[in-house]
């Protein structure tokens, strides 16, 4: 229901609330549904864990963290720095080479996005990111609300790559893609040696899923009205 709030969620005729109590109510009618959604999809038995969108929302109206944006902004672009994408290795030559056609494509894309310099580096150092690419970051990244930054902030967190996260936000690359460049390596050792058991599978389906909701939740928080019921209606 719409309140001066926003949009609370009624269950059974009872208002949902966050984990501190306060009313739950969401910015906008599109992530309202999204989330009744995912609370009438629960069976006998009500397992948060599989509630990506919930506890999202619940994150950005308690905050637990006590974090102010900018402390938001800057926890995210410090992941520049043990970026996934420009960590290389130099052996196994075979890995290295894989790393390079599937990596560099998409960091030349965010260095011409976002006109910064970025790079990769065989050094267990990492990369020297320049600093004038990490204030880049950081005023690009101002321009979203606090809602989408902790959407932002998980993505970053489920990926380990601010480059692989703000690749898919822009919707350059897909969710499958985005998880299958942040676990390359595994991708690789999978491929040589054969299947790992179902725990990978399960890995990969459950990563898929909290990062397709990261993603859902930033555009659902930082887009426009016209935009959301879109999406609902197509």
């Amino acid at each position: 229901s719409d309140s001066p709030g926003g949009f609370e969620i009624n269950l059974d005729h009872r208002k949902l609330k966050t984990p501190q109590a306060k009313l739950f109510t969401v910015p906008s009618e599109a992530l309202a549904i999204a989330v009744a959604t995912e609370w009438d999809s629960q069976k006998d038995t009500i397992k948060f864990y599989t509630m990506h969108l919930t506890t999202l929302c619940n994150t950005a109206l308690d905050n637990p963290t006590q974090r102010n944006k900018t402390q938001l902004i800057r926890a995210a672009v410090k992941f520049l720095e043990t970026d996934t994408v420009c960590y290389r290795v130099e052996e196994p030559a075979a890995l290295a080479e894989l790393q390079k056609n599937e990596w560099d494509p998409v960091v030349s894309w965010a260095e011409k996005r976002y006109n910064v310099t970025i790079g990769s580096s065989t050094s267990i150092l990492g990369p020297n990111i320049p600093a004038s690419t990490k204030e880049t970051f950081v005023s690009h990244l101002a321009s979203y609300n606090m809602w989408a930054l902790q959407g932002i902030e998980f993505v970053i967190t489920q990926l380990k790559s601010l480059i692989l996260s703000m690749s898919l936000i822009d919707r350059h690359i897909t969710v499958e893609k985005a998880v299958l460049l942040s676990r390359l390596e595994e991708e690789y050792q999978i491929r040589r040696w054969g299947n790992v058991e179902w725990a990978h599978d399960y890995d990969l389906c459950e990563l898929r899923a909290r990062t397709a909701a990261g993603t859902l939740f930033v555009h659902l928080c930082s887009e426009s009205s016209t935009v959301k019921h879109k999406l609902f209606q197509d």
